[in-house]
């Protein structure tokens, strides 16, 4: 079967030859495979043999210069197309750290929102044109790329603090970024599919959780966000395409509330922050495919990664809708070795085929 033949009968509920295979390795994790024996001009997914993905993207920031302000051997200091100054380690992957935002009011924020509309220059047409022809003869899983929601407006806009104080004494403010955000990537995801270049889901990062806990309550949820989440699950119904979301951390009780306006797949089932994929499987697994919920924590060590993946592929494979990941990435601490077990292993566990 091809990625897209296989993520097809996933997505329906039906069992495949096996189970899709993909991840997130971290640019040194590559380093690493390859300093062990990885072919220096590998793509990784070959080497493996994992499904592909392919992503349409478009721009939907406010478009701010781009500039360096510091560089050294270690790390990078720049100003991004979102007004968000942030340093980044050149040698580690990590999350950025985050020093300081241009959106910081209902004002700052109109200013930019002025600077947000829908044109076709936010959308990479060469890239497309080069592409596409190639995804769908090989028989890639297409998806396209949303941006929009709680977490992309406190991370990569506002800054976290300023947006939890917000959603609490400015709601409105918050409802019309989060708004804005999906008018935008919707307009453009738009003019993509009009142009004849369909995919198969759309998907779209929102972490609303963490640690064995939420960042904001049901009912905040329910007035603030689940409405804005129901508009891009009605768009990509209309559209005949799926939902696939991102949301990091423990967000259990939003399941029910995520089912309900029509998500069809939530990624990446967070192990160590509370999500457990065994009990999901058992209570939602007719609703919701699963995607992730092997622990990373475990990924270096061979044996006890062996023991936790024979335990949850078997009950969260049955019938259909899962997805094999990590619970987040691929850390640089995971050997070429082990990974190839890995992968193999969750082929073997993953077959449907007797």
């Amino acid at each position: 079967m091809t990625s897209h033949e296989r993520f097809t009968r996933i997505f329906q509920h039906r069992q495949a030859d096996r189970i899709p295979i993909i991840d997130a390795p971290w640019s040194d994790t590559i380093e690493r495979w390859k300093r062990e024996g990885m072919p220096k001009d590998a793509d990784w997914e070959d080497y493996f043999a994992t499904d592909r993905i392919a992503y349409i993207a478009p721009d939907v920031s406010p478009r701010y210069e781009e500039k360096v302000i510091e560089e050294t051997d270690e790390y990078i200091i720049a100003t991004d197309r979102w007004g968000v100054t942030q340093k980044n380690w050149k040698h580690a992957t990590s999350t950025p750290d985050f020093l300081d935002f241009t959106i910081t009011d209902p004002d700052k924020w109109q200013d930019a929102k002025n600077r947000m509309t829908p044109t076709r220059d936010r959308i990479d047409w060469d890239y497309l044109a080069t592409n596409y022809k190639t995804w769908r003869e090989k028989g890639y899983w297409i998806e396209a790329s949303l941006w929009f929601g709680f977490d992309v407006t406190h991370a990569r806009s506002v800054g976290t603090e300023r947006l939890l104080m917000a959603l609490v004494e400015r709601p409105d403010w918050c409802v019309d970024m989060f708004n804005h955000y999906l008018d935008m990537s919707l307009a453009l995801t738009e003019m993509v599919w009009d142009a004849g270049y369909t995919f198969d889901a759309v998907y779209w990062p929102d972490d609303m959780g963490y640690k064995q806990n939420q960042f904001f309550s049901l009912q905040m949820y329910r007035e603030l966000l689940k409405p804005v989440h129901k508009r891009a699950c009605d768009w990509a119904r209309a559209h005949g395409v799926y939902t696939h979301l991102h949301s990091c951390g423990d967000v259990n009780p939003f399941i029910p509330e995520l089912i309900e306006i029509g998500i069809d797949a939530l990624n990446p089932l967070e192990v160590k922050a509370g999500m457990d994929p065994v009990a999901i499987k058992k209570q939602y697994g007719d609703d919701l495919v699963l995607h992730g919920g092997i622990n990373a924590v475990l990924w270096d060590d061979i044996e006890k990664i062996e023991a936790e993946m024979r335990k949850v592929i078997p009950a969260v494979k049955e019938s259909g809708g899962y997805i094999f990941s990590s619970d987040h990435s691929v850390p640089s601490s995971v050997s070429l070795e082990n990974f190839r077990r890995i992968v193999q292993l969750a082929k073997e566990l993953g077959s449907y085929e007797k």
